[in-house]
């Protein structure tokens, strides 16, 4: 199959925040469980700056705590998020004729990432639903745009 007739920009652009999404839910699940070295503990030895940074990450730790609740729902839905929008983006590729389908499930999907997932940093949520868009408006090649105007002499 040609590849005028695939969905290439959405696919990549949906595998793309995919990555994101599932980067950031993994982050955001060691910070939420205290990881001693997300939580940059180490700033302490460096002066007065490294005790105000300290504190400041610390305060930031409990928020991202309470947020999430160390709660496995939360951890489950970024996870799926992410892994859902990388299934949705091969699938657009694999199947373009049912391209609004799979580019909805990318769109939904990098939306609900916002939740356990902080939105993959934001960036993963930004193309994600780039990528979901282009694949809803995406309408394959006809046979004249892939030939070209040919002469009738």
């Amino acid at each position: 199959m040609n590849n005028e007739l695939k969905p290439v920009a959405p696919f990549v652009l949906g595998l793309v925040a995919g990555i994101f999404i599932l980067l950031g839910s993994v982050v955001m699940s060691l910070f939420a469980s205290g990881n001693p070295i997300m939580a940059m503990s180490g700033l302490g030895g460096m002066g007065m700056m490294g005790n105000m940074m300290s504190g400041t990450v610390t305060g930031f730790n409990s928020v991202m705590v309470v947020m999430m609740g160390d709660s496995f729902a939360f951890k489950f839905v970024g996870l799926a998020a992410g892994a859902l929008v990388i299934l949705g983006s091969v699938m657009l590729y694999n199947r373009p004729f049912e391209s609004q389908t799979w580019s909805a499930v990318i769109v939904s999907f990098s939306l609900i990432s916002i939740v356990g997932a902080m939105g993959g940093f934001m960036v993963g949520l930004t193309i994600g639903v780039l990528g979901g868009i282009f694949g809803l408006v995406w309408k394959p090649a006809t046979s004249s745009q892939i030939l070209g105007p040919h002469r009738q002499d």
